[in-house]
């Protein structure tokens, strides 16, 4: 399945979930601490799905950074006079 039908899939199984919510709360009341906290859980869902459409939207060459050239040519060797061989240690004592 593409990331489209994946949505509306969920987008459905979210609307079925209001509905059930809407009988459970004509029989059980929503006046309840449980009944609000299940209503807030079911909206923050509907929110989080938003915005996950919101952002599978956008090209994916939008969220990557832009590339950086980094040049063939050798670097100059002085940069490196003052530094240690990396993971050997200092050049006057020897690996253990």
């Amino acid at each position: 399945m593409s990331v489209h039908d994946e949505m509306t899939t969920v987008q459905r199984c979210l609307d079925d979930l209001y509905r059930s919510l809407g009988r459970l709360e004509k029989e059980l009341g929503s006046g309840g601490l449980e009944m609000r906290r299940v209503r807030m859980d079911a909206d923050h869902l509907r929110e989080s799905l938003a915005l996950l459409r919101d952002t599978a939207r956008t090209p994916a060459a939008a969220n990557r950074p832009d590339l950086v050239s980094i040049s063939d040519t050798p670097y100059d060797i002085s940069l490196w006079t003052d530094s240690d061989d990396e993971g050997l240690g200092a050049r006057d004592r020897h690996a253990p």
